[in-house]
């Protein structure tokens, strides 16, 4: 193959170039974040896309969808738009005859005053399915270098309004999840220890990020990201979501490459990113996560599970229970039927 015949980074036949059989077949699985999108927005990423991808080989019994907005209502008033994206993966997971998503993390301003009424509207179009708001933190200081900046408004973790719609989260039994860059981790630090009954989930390692003005900063910004994640784990209303580390803006150039990385590529790379975090946080309060289709810009899905399995392979059985499956069920309360 020729350099001119050679696949995009990203699309299936690149993919395609690096296919694994899958490790440990039978273990279940729950995705607990992943993102759809209609046919013509976004990143043209369906049900069916998402159900072509578990096809690889891994057993994966259930999955969580994470707000990204999707199918916005454009007609209804802004802050009623969003409700659009949670009627969309409602009727998604209805028409499945597999029962395949069992949660939506939708979102909606917690700064709103009506934010209750808000919320009592996501739970009538989610139904059982609604678990929880994200309403991300992340806010890019270099957006012009970055795939997919953030651009949350600045402090927003130190807004008493906000604050307030975190704490409400957790009177409610829901959870908070959030994406934010390497930098705001303290940020969400304050955030965690001022709403401590609310269930806060950290997406994505707090994004360290590796491009631009980042890229020749990796070992300050690794080992400031260290620190960090070992004091957020001491609040036990968080939890880790693992994953999310192969996008783009997290500078490992593999979106770029001729090939995606094999699973033993992956490994050596960014092993110590979840080690680290499963020191600090435990097992009992981990989740891998795949982040796709945003980390299917790099790897495919079934290299990406061989690799996190080889990461999770000196853990005990029930500590990999936990990190593949028993951690999400718990935090998102999902049906487990499917095992």
């Amino acid at each position: 193959m020729t350099p001119t015949e050679r696949p995009a980074p990203g699309t299936q036949p690149w993919l395609d170039l690096v296919v694994e059989a899958a490790i440990d077949p039978q273990r279940p699985i729950i995705d607990p974040h992943h993102h759809l999108w209609p046919a013509g927005q976004g990143l043209r990423y369906g049900l069916s896309d998402l159900q072509a991808d578990i096809a690889s080989g891994h057993r994966v019994v259930r999955t969580v969808f994470v707000e990204c907005g999707a199918a916005y209502d454009r007609s209804a008033p802004e802050h009623l738009q969003s409700l659009g994206e949670t009627e969309f993966v409602s009727a998604q997971a209805a028409g499945d005859p597999t029962r395949l998503i069992g949660g939506i993390v939708a979102s909606t301003d917690l700064r709103r005053p009506d934010l209750d009424d808000q919320l009592d509207l996501h739970a009538e179009a989610g139904g059982e399915l609604f678990k929880g708001i994200r309403h991300a933190l992340a806010r890019a200081d270099h957006p012009e270098v970055m795939r997919i900046p953030g651009h949350a408004p600045r402090d927003l973790a130190d807004d008493p309004a906000f604050v307030r719609g975190v704490v409400r989260l957790g009177d409610r039994g829901l959870t908070y999840d959030t994406w934010h860059y390497h930098y705001q981790n303290r940020d969400f630090l304050g955030l965690a220890r001022a709403a401590p009954q609310t269930t806060m989930v950290l997406d994505h390692f707090g994004t360290p990020i590796g491009v631009g003005p980042y890229a020749a900063r990796r070992d300050e910004i690794r080992a400031q990201w260290r620190a960090d994640i070992a004091e957020i784990a001491t609040c036990p209303n968080v939890v880790a979501k693992l994953g999310g580390l192969a996008m783009p803006d997290n500078g490992f150039g593999w979106d770029t490459a001729q090939r995606p990385p094999t699973s033993d590529e992956f490994v050596e790379v960014q092993r110590e990113w979840y080690l680290h975090t499963i020191d600090c946080f435990g097992p009992d309060r981990c989740m891998f996560e795949s982040n796709f289709p945003v980390d299917r810009w790099s790897l495919s899905y079934g290299v990406l599970w061989n690799g996190l399995k080889k990461i999770a392979a000196g853990f005990s059985e029930a500590e990999q229970q936990a990190l593949f499956h028993d951690t999400a069920a718990r935090v998102y309360r999902l049906p487990v039927d499917r095992q």
